[in-house]
């Protein structure tokens, strides 16, 4: 088999109304740490799929926790859309969020998520992002060119897409490390698409939302911390990875805008 599903459930303290996804590949330290936040702020009811993508010792016990946790040992490594895709076909819940484990937070960023996805129009929710510093990171941006790319890596500025204050924002995409959907709507636009395996997923699937006449929010009265670890400019493997993943998506979606 591919991968074994271990489930360890405890008494939920209410009933789970949000399926949160992980992904840990050797990161169990930051899990734990994110899963103690979500402990520790979140109100909102929870169950946790964590996936563990190569093998890897756990320094905290699933029952540790007041909401239920299930693992997925993955026997060999599979990409990020596969490993969520995954989590996806065991959630039951009403809404699914993908959460990388090196994000930390300080209060429950849930409900005002949640409350923006009341408006159908809205195909996925995610919070303000801001570096351990407090600055804000570029989680909400425009759909990439060519020469936006090139614009970009020729230039040591690094601005923000899009000007981010008290109100939500409605930009083409948002970021991966926080993506909070209504399952139905994941489901119904058949998840992320597993031909990337790294990058580049979460440009694609709000690509696809908005084809279908969804869009994006950022929603700055939710907030996380985001410790990114920057590994495509890095590791040769990631570069090669995140290359690979833009030359699909101009390849498939297009050269510019061809959201609504």
């Amino acid at each position: 088999m591919e991968q074994s599903l271990r489930f360890t459930l405890n008494f939920p303290f209410m009933s789970p109304q949000v399926t949160v996804s992980v992904v840990s590949h050797g990161q169990a330290a930051l899990v734990g740490e994110l899963l103690s936040d979500l402990d520790a702020h979140c109100s909102t009811g929870l169950t946790v799929i964590l996936t563990l993508n190569i093998a890897e010792p756990l320094p905290f016990a699933p029952t540790d926790f007041k909401f239920p946790v299930a693992i997925i040992r993955n026997a060999a490594a599979r990409g990020f859309s596969a490993n969520h895709n995954a989590a996806f076909r065991l959630t039951q819940t009403e809404y699914f969020c993908v959460v990388n484990p090196d994000v930390r937070l300080s209060r429950d960023p849930f409900p005002p998520l949640l409350d923006r996805l009341q408006d159908g129009v809205i195909g996925v929710a995610a919070p303000l992002v801001l570096d351990p510093s407090g600055k804000i990171e570029d989680s909400a941006r425009r759909f990439p060119t060519p020469f936006g790319i090139l614009k970009k890596a020729l230039s040591a500025r690094r601005d923000i897409d899009y000007a981010i204050g008290a109100e939500p924002v409605f930009p083409d995409w948002v970021a991966g490390m926080f993506m909070l959907f209504r399952s139905a709507t994941f489901g119904a636009i058949g998840g992320f698409d597993e031909g990337y395996f790294l990058y580049y997923e979460d440009v694609d699937i709000c690509w696809r939302l908005r084809r279908k006449g969804m869009r994006p929010v950022l929603v700055p009265a939710a907030g996380i911390v985001h410790n990114a670890r920057r590994e495509s400019h890095r590791n040769a493997r990631y570069r090669v990875w995140h290359a690979t993943s833009m030359a699909r998506f101009f390849l498939t979606r297009g050269f510019g805008h061809r959201g609504p």
